[in-house]
């Protein structure tokens, strides 16, 4: 039987919660959702494997995810376990290529990755990110304004102004 390794800690933002497979990371939970919630998401995409805790990639995950929370790191160096449709990991992989400090609209990703009438399936694709942060949704935005967040828009207005100072 597949494991997946759940560990959870404090941040700067509040508690997370993260689970990684012999993949990689494979899901990130932010500090607005609950252990019970994020047991029942972990459920849903991983149903057939065994739960333990610890492992490496947790751990190294922690490091950075506090680093980034604290604005002492820009990015992400951790192995990813990306599950969703074909369209959702093509969508995520290039959301995953913003730089820090830059925006993009759902319609620009939507025309990056050759789908340019896809804007809201791109919203929908990244509100199934599993990764948030490591993929950095929080910097897509809408063309009038914000968007929506999974983590609630004040963590997403927090994230972007904590990128603020390296924005053009």
């Amino acid at each position: 039987m597949n494991k997946l390794y759940v560990h959870s800690f404090e941040t700067p933002m509040g508690r997370v919660h993260t689970a990684s497979s012999e993949k990689g990371l494979a899901l990130v939970g932010l500090p607005r959702e609950t252990k019970r919630r994020f047991y029942t998401r972990m459920g849903k995409h991983f149903p057939d494997y065994e739960v333990c805790s610890g492992e490496a990639i947790n751990k190294k995950a922690q490091t950075q995810i506090v680093a980034f929370l604290s604005g002492k790191r820009t990015g992400f160096d951790l192995p990813l376990d990306i599950r969703g449709t074909p369209f959702q990991v093509k969508v995520l992989k290039r959301v995953a290529r913003i730089p820090y400090g830059k925006t993009r609209t759902y319609g620009e990703i939507a025309r990056a990755i050759d789908h340019p009438r896809a804007s809201r399936a791109v919203g929908g694709a990244n509100a199934q990110n599993n990764l948030p942060l490591v993929i950095p949704c929080h910097r897509v935005v809408a063309a009038n304004g914000l968007g929506g967040y999974g983590g609630g828009l004040a963590m997403k207005r927090h994230l972007l102004k904590i990128e603020r100072p390296l924005r053009d």
